[in-house]
């Protein structure tokens, strides 16, 4: 089988009060937000400036006077004293407490203890300001709001592509790859394979040179174009930022000319994840992050279904382009494995891009851009503007001079969320595939354009997502694992028991789902809460379709949190069986 590309830290500055009895007060910052202490600078002449007995007792009294509780809490390394009231308080209740202290002439300055939050910068890349796919607010995957907890360091991705044509926007994070083809003639570089990933161009010089139907074509150079959206070099004064600009590319070579061979690619899966293949040297440095931006037509084989399942055992997240062929992505491959996530294409509007492939099989939507509606005239370029931007080389056939390029396709939609894939993992090393991908689904937020077919969970939602791997556990205490068999005409059940969570279950109850099933037309899938309401979430539709991937959404707002929920498939028909592989809450 051969296969293609799918292209198409917060400062703050304290001015101390000196003694100067004929100055006015110093201005006082007035409350905006429910504040919870006050900081109270004394004069120095004052004996609450150096007595906490002193300013204890003042604090109280001023309280008292205000209507409120406040009480000395400590000295700060300032001499300033430190007035908590009790509690969150509104704004205007801490300005009441507030007056009493500025009325007295002991005091110098009162202020609420407000909040400092780190700041993002603005990458100062030359090209940032036509990367509308990192932030725009319509269809943009909000990634600068993520970068203020991580980008991306101490995480390799292998993008597994045609190699990698130096570039020195992408050259500061490129490790040690590898070159995989195994024929000569498709490598260009006259031998096999090999340890030098350099791509030597991709073109075909006449058509029918790679089958029947096959299109003269210059070359791609699609692998950097694809590891400049990951992991650029960013806040360099030039070019475009990347994602995931802390991490490292591996470049693994798989695609040349005539594209590549599953089992080149079935081996480079294997040795970038950390695994042996024979012949290869081992992988110094083994990727937690897989791209594969090609694919072709076919369902998913079991030569590509191993390499990915041990490379997700090994702990890699798999991510994959869904396909350019307005086509269900079911019946293309590595887009129908099990085990990857599965990235279909949004445009500009934040519609599905015409030619992105669709389904039920689809996991999360990306940017991947559309230089012209479906209804142009096929081969214009009509909106460049509305592609992605990304590092490339101006060689029509070897390599030229390296420049910045706008490309469309899934191909530049699966390294958006490989990129992210890349920061998730930074934040929380802990997370293992499975969770990195219920997160970027759980927390990805509607389209906001159409998509005829299905485009998964939503469009994958950089900041959000980093969010809620930093500041709520792993869903590792809230998923279930262990494999369930689902018989001919039978019924499973399998439990979670959900313990610490106050009061009751959220409006927006993730669900992630993942069943292993032949015929999912058989299948009647329902959540069963503690007291034991049912809601169903999948209901004998998808008719001859293979598995279940998805997360549901669930308003289970009346129900109590706590207690053991089950998921429940009831297969009604004989002749197709699988099993629950897995199923997660996350609240």
């Amino acid at each position: 089988m051969s296969v293609t590309l799918l292209a198409g830290s917060a400062t703050a500055s304290v001015a101390l009060a000196t003694e100067n009895p004929a100055a006015a007060p110093a201005a006082t910052v007035a409350p905006t937000a429910p504040v919870e202490n006050l900081i109270v600078g004394y004069k120095s002449s004052a004996t609450e400036a150096s007595s906490n007995t002193a300013a204890a007792d003042d604090a109280a009294a001023k309280g008292k006077k205000a209507g409120k509780k406040a009480k000395f809490d400590r000295r700060l390394g300032t001499g300033a004293a430190l007035v908590n009231l009790g509690g969150t308080v509104a704004p205007a209740a801490a300005a009441d407490v507030m007056a009493q202290f500025r009325a007295d002439p002991d005091v110098a300055y009162v202020e609420p203890d407000t909040r400092a939050y780190a700041q993002a910068v603005t990458p100062n890349d030359t090209e940032y300001a036509k990367q509308w796919d990192l932030f725009e607010p319509t269809a943009g995957m909000n990634v600068p709001g993520a970068w203020d907890k991580t980008t991306g360091s101490g995480v390799t991705v292998a993008v597994i592509d045609t190699g990698y044509v130096a570039h020195s926007d992408v050259a500061p994070n490129i490790v040690s790859g590898y070159d995989f083809i195994s024929t000569a003639s498709e490598a260009r570089d006259g031998n096999g394979r090999d340890g030098n990933p350099a791509d030597e161009g991709d073109w075909n010089a006449t058509d029918g040179e790679c089958g029947v139907g096959s299109k003269a074509s210059t070359s791609s150079w699609h692998g950097t174009h694809v590891a400049g959206t990951i992991a650029a070099a960013t806040n360099n004064s030039k070019g475009v930022a990347g994602i995931a600009y802390g991490a490292k590319i591996q470049p693994v070579r798989v695609l040349g000319k005539c594209g590549g061979s599953t089992s080149d690619i079935v081996d480079a899966i294997t040795w970038a994840s950390g695994g042996s293949v024979a012949g290869v040297p081992a992988n110094a440095t083994p990727a937690k992050v897989i791209n594969m931006s090609l694919g072709g037509p076919g369902a998913c084989g079991t030569s590509y279904q191993n390499a990915i399942n041990s490379a997700v055992a090994r702990g890699t997240t798999v991510v994959v382009a869904a396909g350019n062929s307005n086509a269900n992505a079911s019946g293309y491959s590595p887009a129908s494995c099990n085990n990857v996530i599965n990235v279909a294409s949004t445009n500009r509007a934040g519609e599905r891009s015409y030619y992105s492939n669709f389904g039920t099989i689809i996991d999360i939507a990306a940017p991947g851009g559309e230089t012209r509606r479906a209804t142009d005239t096929p081969g214009t370029v009509t909106t460049p503007e509305n592609a992605i931007l990304s590092t490339l080389n101006a060689g029509t056939t070897t390599p030229g001079a390296e420049i910045y390029k706008p490309y469309q396709g899934t191909s530049m939609a699966a390294p958006h969320v490989a990129g992210l894939a890349a920061l998730l993992k930074s934040a929380n090393t802990s997370l293992t595939p499975a969770q990195i991908e219920t997160a970027i689904k759980a927390n990805s937020r509607p389209l906001p354009g159409t998509c005829t077919g299905g485009c998964g969970a939503g469009l994958a939602d950089a900041a959000a997502t980093v969010a809620a791997v930093t500041s709520t556990p792993p869903t590792s205490g809230r998923e279930n694992t262990t494999d369930y068999t689902i018989a001919d005409n039978s019924t499973v059940e399998s439990p979670i028991t959900v313990t610490g969570v106050t009061g009751n279950a959220p409006a927006a109850l993730k669900v992630g789902v993942n069943i292993v099933h032949t015929y999912i037309g058989d299948l009647k899938v329902d959540l069963i809460a503690p007291d034991g309401s049912v809601y169903n979430l999948h209901n004998r539709s998808g008719s001859g379709t293979d598995n279940i991937n998805q997360v549901y959404t669930v308003n289970a707002s009346s129900e109590v949190a706590n207690g053991t929920w089950k998921l429940r498939v009831n297969d009604n028909a004989g002749g197709d069986t699988g099993k629950i592989d897995s199923w997660n809450l996350t609240f």
